[in-house]
Formats: structure tokens, C-alpha cells, sequence
């Protein structure tokens, strides 16, 4: 195994990636998370790990721009339990709760992928292509009965005298 990727964090706040020589944004650091990339973010001065404030920066980000996750009554539950006694449990209880959010994630959409198949919009396409087709042969029907379909009452009265071919709709 690999050892994790390091970016230092400099007083002047910016984040150095060592695996790439560069500077870097929390944005690249984002990038690198949905990657599931292996990193530690460490001060460059006392090489503390600051991983989690780190994180936690781009989580306040995210959660300030747009539709956030935590709604205020979830971030209340979570200060009070810091000093509770049951505080060592809580993080345990939400790492597993999460994983198990994310397994039953991935599994609907292996389940999802196997039901519509690669391509989507491929189903799509049939179901529509399907639908067309079953529209145009009732209108044929109708216009070999010598009914307007454009007449509804006519339809309806079709629909009834139709003889039952054994098939169910």
C-alpha cells in the first residue's frame, strides 16, 4: 500500500500538494476527496495533521453555497453531544450510519443499472418507440372500423365491442 499523499498547509494559508510540486486550492483538495485520493493535510511549520480542519473548511464551504445537507436543528444535536458523555460514541455512530447510507446507495444503483442496463436513454428511446407503436396500431384499428379517433364517444364504444383476445393489459 501506498503512503498517503501530503499537502502542507503554509502560514500564508496556502496548501502546497508534495506529490505534485504545485500550490493547490481547497477546491483540488475537494477533487482529490470525491476521488476517494489517499492525502493528510499537515502545518508545515509543526507537521500536525490538520486533515479535519481541513475538511471541515470545505464542508462550511459547501454547505454556505448552495442546497446544504445539515439543516439546523441536525447541526444543534451534534454541538450538544460535544462534551456529553456518550460524545466518544456519537462520531463511531455517525461514520457507520454514513457507511451504511453508502452501501445501501451503491447497491440501488448496481440494482439500477442492472434493471434499465448501460444506457438509459436507450430504454428510453424503446419505451417511447414502444409506446408509438402500439399508439399507431390502435388508430389503424380504428380507421379499419371506419371510426374518427378524433371522436371519442366512438372510441369508447370501439373499446367495448372490441372481442377479449385472452391478452391482459
Amino acid at each position: 500500500m501506498s503512503e498517503s499523499r501530503i499537502i502542507k498547509k503554509y502560514p500564508n494559508r496556502r496548501l502546497y500538494d508534495t506529490a505534485i510540486s504545485s500550490y493547490i486550492t481547497l477546491e483540488d483538495v475537494k477533487r482529490l476527496v470525491l476521488e476517494r485520493a489517499d492525502f493528510r493535510v499537515v502545518d508545515a511549520r509543526s507537521n500536525e495533521d490538520i486533515t479535519r480542519g481541513i475538511l471541515l473548511q470545505i464542508i462550511s464551504e459547501q454547505e454556505e453555497q448552495g442546497n446544504p445537507i445539515f439543516t439546523t436543528e441536525v447541526l444543534a444535536h451534534i454541538i450538544r453531544f460535544y462534551g456529553d458523555t456518550l460524545q466518544g460514541m456519537m462520531g463511531s455512530y455517525l461514520e457507520k450510519s454514513l457507511q451504511a447510507f453508502v452501501d445501501q446507495q451503491h447497491l440501488v444503483r448496481e440494482q439500477m443499472r442492472n434493471i434499465i442496463g448501460a444506457n438509459p436513454l436507450q430504454v428510453i428511446s424503446d419505451l417511447a418507440e414502444h409506446n408509438l407503436s402500439i399508439w399507431q396500431k390502435m388508430n389503424e384499428r380504428l380507421y379499419k372500423q371506419g371510426i374518427d379517433p378524433s371522436n371519442r364517444a366512438a372510441v369508447k364504444a370501439a373499446e367495448l365491442d372490441k372481442p377479449d383476445d385472452g391478452h391482459k393489459k
